[in-house]
């Protein structure tokens, strides 16, 4: 529940825009949200030119790229969403991993070398990566390990947004002097977004526009495709006046 400081009380002119979920259909996709669920196997970029393509829009971003072999949380902004696609990819983001570890330790062990990777922690980018090999600074909010058996560590990890799993795993292997791996990836949340919020397939993109296309009903495609505001659903807000957009549009000075 948010808490509001109200200045003043105004109404807003309903000729001048809509409530984000009543827009009208061409205009609620030109201003979209989907929380999709990344399949293994392709790469980010082609999961959204799969999108742009089935729902028939031009430009379209993904908050955060998962490697090919990775699955889950992968919000993609939708025609002029993209413009907040920053605040996305800058928010942290959770994971399930499978770390292999290469020798036997015990769980104690485990726990108190994984306890002293929360905080910050100094990564170099793996070999294969898109960005520049330089040492830099990440945080990791909580690694929490679900289970231990047979070498085979399932954790949850909270971790700032650019963090790298793998060498995550890699690293933790490195301090328990054994040796790790990361067998298996899922990213869980990104920012606002997770896996109980309205997380859907290619398919159910699909199918939601073909729904709409053949039986004209906009129902299903309303529900796999989030107004763009759901994004900033934590970032804190300043309401005005219909009358100070033009103003402040223009570089007026938003006063208290």
């Amino acid at each position: 529940m948010e808490d509001f400081i109200v200045k003043i009380e105004e109404e807003t002119d309903p000729r001048y825009g809509y409530i984000p979920e009543k827009r009208p259909i061409h205009e609620y996709l030109e201003h979209g949200i989907v929380n999709l669920d990344k399949p293994i196997g392709p790469t980010s970029h082609e999961v959204v030119a799969w999108v742009k393509k089935i729902l028939k829009v031009d430009r379209a971003a993904h908050g955060g790229t998962l490697d090919p072999k990775v699955s889950g949380v992968l919000p993609i902004a939708l025609g002029r969403a993209t413009r907040m696609i920053k605040f996305i990819m800058g928010a942290g983001k959770e994971y399930i991993c499978v770390m292999s570890l290469h020798g036997d330790v015990s769980r104690e062990e485990l726990l108190n070398v994984c306890n002293e990777f929360i905080g910050v922690i100094y990564q170099r980018p793996p070999l294969r990566s898109s960005v520049r090999r330089v040492v830099r600074t990440r945080r990791i909010h909580f690694i929490d390990v679900l289970e231990f058996k047979d070498r085979y560590v399932l954790m949850a990890v909270g971790c700032e947004a650019g963090t790298y799993i793998r060498k995550l795993c890699h690293d933790i292997g490195e301090i328990l002097g054994c040796g790790a791996h990361m067998k298996e990836l899922r990213r869980i949340r990104a920012g606002p977004f997770s896996e109980s919020d309205n997380l859907v397939t290619l398919h159910d993109l699909a199918d939601a526009y073909s729904c709409w296309v053949e039986e004209k009903n906009e129902l299903l495609l309303r529900r796999v495709v989030m107004p763009m505001e759901y994004a900033l659903k934590d970032v804190r807000k300043v309401y005005i006046r219909d009358s100070a957009v033009d103003a402040i549009c223009h570089g007026a000075d938003l006063a208290a």
